[in-house]
């Protein structure tokens, strides 16, 4: 039996530091709406969008993608045997879609006309697209987790609307997330004399898109490892053995994508001219995405609990680098702008994720988010002669 989830310590020095950079990341908030983004950040009117947007927002929305891949694989290709995993991959994608929209209000220039996108219809924007399927989607995320909160309020009718409705709910999460993953690509199709050759090709949304659901396998990976050592679980091995065999699949297929459509574009020689864009390039897809799919290819590996954490760890860092080397790398050369973020800026990117971190703990303390697994017990009861024509030979 595992570990009962509301025996979790909230108040622990690890959870001290978390809402320590929560404080600070509220402090520097009061300062940035206060004396503006020109004062917190290291933006300028040349080069508008800088970490907030590629690590914060990009990346955010792309590691989250384990949602909507776990859910198609349970509901959507009936792989009932990553149910156990399911909930928490939501609940991984809700906070990580909570964290994207709080991160963007930092960013936005004016963050109370947010809400503005909902009656003042822009249908030719890809921000417009972009910021309803986010909207709808994070509303898709809060109630596929919702039986977890109506479980605990102990709520069966509403439960049992949830779940007669799951199944459409899935299906629209899987669309939406199709949408404005590879439309965070499509954002930058408008770019072509400012993003270097190495990342600008017409295929971006599609290069975002099957990222997204790479990193979104290795988030769960990631996620399932963090929380067997915090919460002190049962780590489902084979489940993630399982995963990371469909994960050489989507490795191999965003690889071949993107060296053949460098190819193609004959951008592939930039990549080898020592360059900053062209060594960025080379660690974002040697170590990011060629070395763990040589890695998982090795049965050892994808068997072994440092060999899944390890890869899943580098597929991550290829996705967040990916992002980075599009929204800022790769656009600073053709911005003739020079930029690298403030103090402040890496402060609140620290405190988005300690916020998400937190909450996190705060939902597994409270909901049933991790099933609960009993070992089935070993019949050694004797069959009942009178039952069956088979004699029974008792010692």
């Amino acid at each position: 039996m595992e570990k009962n989830d509301k025996n979790i310590p909230l108040v622990t020095p690890g959870t001290i530091v978390l809402w320590l950079l929560v404080l600070l990341g509220a402090v520097i908030a009061i300062y940035r709406f206060s004396q503006g983004l020109g004062a917190a950040t290291n933006l300028n009117d040349k080069f508008p969008w800088g970490m907030w947007i590629g690590i914060d927002v990009l990346s955010g929305v792309a590691l989250a993608g384990g949602g909507f891949t776990i859910a198609a694989a349970v509901y959507v290709f009936n792989l009932k045997k990553y149910h156990p995993i399911l909930r928490p991959a939501i609940l991984t994608a809700f906070l990580g879609y909570v964290m994207v929209i709080v991160a963007l209000l930092f960013d936005l220039g004016k963050p109370q006309n947010i809400w503005h996108q909902i009656i003042m219809w822009q249908h030719h924007s890809v921000m417009f697209e972009v910021g309803w399927c986010v909207m709808l989607y994070s509303t898709v995320l809060a109630l596929e987790f919702s039986p977890a909160v109506l479980e605990k309020f102990k709520m069966p009718g509403l439960l049992k609307i949830i779940k007669m409705v799951t199944v459409p709910l899935v299906i629209a999460g899987i669309i939406l997330s199709t949408l404005h993953q590879s439309s965070l690509g499509s954002l930058f199709l408008i770019v072509p004399d400012k993003l270097h050759a190495i990342w600008y090709t017409p295929l971006l949304p599609v290069m975002f898109f099957v990222s997204a659901v790479m990193v979104g396998l290795a988030m769960v990976t990631f996620e399932a490892f963090i929380s067997s050592k915090t919460f002190n679980r049962t780590l489902e091995l084979n489940l993630l053995s399982g995963l990371a065999k469909a994960q050489i699949f989507v490795l191999l297929i965003y690889f071949a994508l993107k060296i053949g459509d460098m190819g193609v574009r004959g951008s592939l020689p930039q990549a080898f001219q020592g360059t900053m864009e062209g060594n960025m390039f080379l660690l974002e897809i040697g170590l990011g995405v060629a070395l763990p799919f040589l890695l998982l290819c090795i049965p050892t590996v994808r068997t072994s609990r440092s060999g899944l954490f390890i890869s899943s760890l580098m597929v991550i860092f290829g996705l967040v680098l990916n992002r980075t080397n599009v929204s800022v790398i790769g656009m600073l050369q053709g911005s003739n702008a020079s930029y690298f973020p403030s103090w402040m800026e890496f402060a609140v990117t620290a405190a988005v994720i300690a916020g998400g971190l937190i909450a996190f703990r705060i939902a597994v303390k409270y909901f049933n988010v991790f099933p609960s697994h009993e070992e089935p017990k070993q019949q050694h009861s004797r069959p009942n002669p009178a039952k069956t024509n088979v004699p029974v030979l008792v010692p």
